[in-house]
């Protein structure tokens, strides 16, 4: 049973139900200063139930609380002071840890759909930095969702469809180069991409063009469906290479083209129930306290919010999902707004149940990328460049090592991944190769060495699962199983906070504690407490190999 609740427990059986035990864990706070004890009860809520004053029930509870979990119990001010009983709860910890090795944090399996809708770039444009956040944010959340005892669905909702593709059909018309485009089609892609952004500053009249080609286009017309087709193809060959080397995959690659055949039915469904008003001879659903959601322009062209209301309505029918997460920027939180405001006016019920996960934006000298513009940083070539540099960092420290190649990919992939995760999703993120390599501070590549050296340890202690202690650990480890109990929380936490930078800040803050236990620590010296250091040393490898795993992270044995 979870520790917080078995503490609640206590206390309620004093209180005359006075709180539930839910209410009670609630209540429960971590004091500023250690000294002050493990954990807090304020008694002001109690105050004014039992019309006294919280100094008074906090100093009569210090007297009946009591459980094997405790060692000790203060009144201090309006606070009950709880002190644990270190030895019982390390045993607590550590053996529920050691008992559930695969599954430590783990909750029940529901039987309940979770929907991410994530990554999402846009063919024929280079898989940028700024793509990054929405994947591995997505991802992670995915992975948490599952740890939370759901099945989580993952939807690639690719950019496949839109007035880009008007743009670079006449781009391509005008200054393609069929071969070119053959070798590298990505690379002469957004050429000819860029080119017509510069071009149709001065020349309006491109602008036009494009519309008119991207309407041949929904009209199905041959030679335009044709260059789609090509130009989709060579672009998702293009981002599996990435997706591999992420270690991501997808349920759906349903995109915005597999919506096509879809809207009419839902304009229609709108429309019947008298939600569609016509304004300056476009298609509306007005909404409270915003815009009006836009569905049908003048030239009858329909736009995002249409092909997301058919996207909506289809994953509910297929999956039935009991949470929609939307992994996608800042910058369009009015959208999903008006998205989620629309499902809500149409009569669903389980709109409710969308929630738009945004982030803020991948920088690059405090500016925004652009592909427009040209200003974009691949993000295949910083992954291969910090697997590189993985390999040379290996060869100076570790030229024997097993398996380089391998661990330099873990390693590489790694820092890029932890360097966007360990930030709340919505600050924005600095582009810095030189920060995102650096293997040591708040670094993916930190982490993955506490668990390899931790490895190390077991491996020169000789360490057997079925030879495990508890006893001895003292005051030193403390910290350390402190943080292991929490873990759980975290996992809970994560999930309803939508915020995987939860689970890193976590595992840096694990590898901080076990990095100074093993500094002032003689582990393998004393034959009477070595099996107890380390049975402290698997449990905390076995919750960062778990916490990376969340993130998307690979742990190796050795490094």
């Amino acid at each position: 049973m979870e520790l917080l609740k078995q503490i609640a427990i206590s206390i309620e059986t004093e209180i005359e139900s006075k709180l539930t035990v839910k209410e009670i864990q609630m209540l429960l706070e971590k004091p500023k200063n250690i000294e002050l004890g493990d954990l807090a009860f304020p008694c002001f809520t109690l105050a004014k139930l039992y019309k006294k004053s919280p100094q008074l029930i906090a100093s009569e509870l210090a007297k009946q609380v009591k459980s094997s979990l405790i060692a000790n119990v203060e009144a201090v001010g309006g606070y009950l002071n709880i002190f644990y009983d270190q030895k019982t709860i390390a045993k607590e910890v550590l053996g529920e840890i050691l008992k559930n090795q695969n599954n430590y944090g783990q909750l029940p399996m529901k039987d309940e759909q979770v929907t991410i809708d994530l990554s999402s770039p846009n063919i024929a444009k280079p898989f940028s930095m700024g793509h990054l956040r929405s994947t591995v944010i997505g991802n992670a959340l995915a992975n948490i969702s599952e740890k939370n005892g759901y099945k989580a669905v993952r939807i690639n909702h690719l950019g496949d469809w839109g007035t880009q593709f008007g743009k670079l059909i006449v781009a391509y018309k005008l200054w393609g180069d069929k071969e070119k485009i053959e070798a590298s089609p990505i690379v002469e892609l957004l050429k000819i991409y860029v080119k017509f952004h510069e071009k149709a500053e001065v020349d309006e009249e491109l602008n036009v063009e494009a519309r008119a080609a991207f309407k041949s286009l929904e009209q199905g017309n041959e030679e335009a469906l044709q260059l789609w087709k090509w130009f989709k193809e060579a672009s998702l060959k293009e981002f599996q290479y990435i997706y591999e080397l992420l270690g991501i995959q997808f349920d759906s690659f349903n995109g915005e083209a597999f919506y096509n055949d879809k809207m009419e039915p839902v304009v229609k469904e709108i429309e019947e129930k008298g939600l569609l008003v016509e304004s300056d001879g476009a298609l509306v659903v007005e909404l409270e306290n915003m815009p009006p959601c836009l569905i049908k322009k003048t030239d009858g062209a329909t736009l995002y919010a249409t092909r997301d209301l058919a996207a909506a309505l289809y994953r509910q029918n297929n999956y039935a999902f009991t949470k929609a997460f939307y992994v996608v920027g800042n910058e369009q939180s009015l959208h999903f707004k008006q998205l989620f405001s629309v499902l809500q006016k149409m009569g669903y019920a389980w709109a409710k149940d969308c929630q738009h996960v945004p982030f803020g934006m991948m920088l690059k000298d405090g500016k925004k990328m652009s592909t427009r513009k040209g200003k974009v940083i691949l993000l295949k070539e910083v992954l291969n460049e910090s697997i590189e540099e993985a390999k040379k960092s290996i060869e100076e420290k570790n030229p024997s090592l097993l398996h380089k190649e391998e661990v330099a990919k873990s390693v590489g992939v790694g820092a890029v991944i932890f360097h966007d995760l360990k930030n709340h999703r919505m600050n924005d993120v600095e582009f810095s190769l030189e920060q995102m390599l650096n293997f040591e501070g708040e670094t993916g590549p930190y982490i993955q060495y506490t668990h390899a050296r931790i490895n190390s340890l077991l491996q020169k202690g000789k360490f057997e699962i079925n030879d495990m202690s508890f006893e001895g650990l003292g005051e030193p480890a403390w910290p350390t199983i402190m943080t292991l109990q929490g873990f759980p929380q975290v996992i809970q936490k994560s999930f309803e906070q939508a915020d995987p930078s939860l689970i890193a800040k976590y595992c840096l803050t694990l590898s901080r504690h076990f990095n100074k236990y093993y500094a002032n620590t003689k582990i393998l010296v004393d034959n009477e407490t070595k099996q107890s250091k380390l049975t402290l040393c698997y449990a905390v490898a076995i919750v960062l190999k778990e916490g990376l795993s969340l993130l998307g992270i690979d742990a190796p044995e050795q490094m």
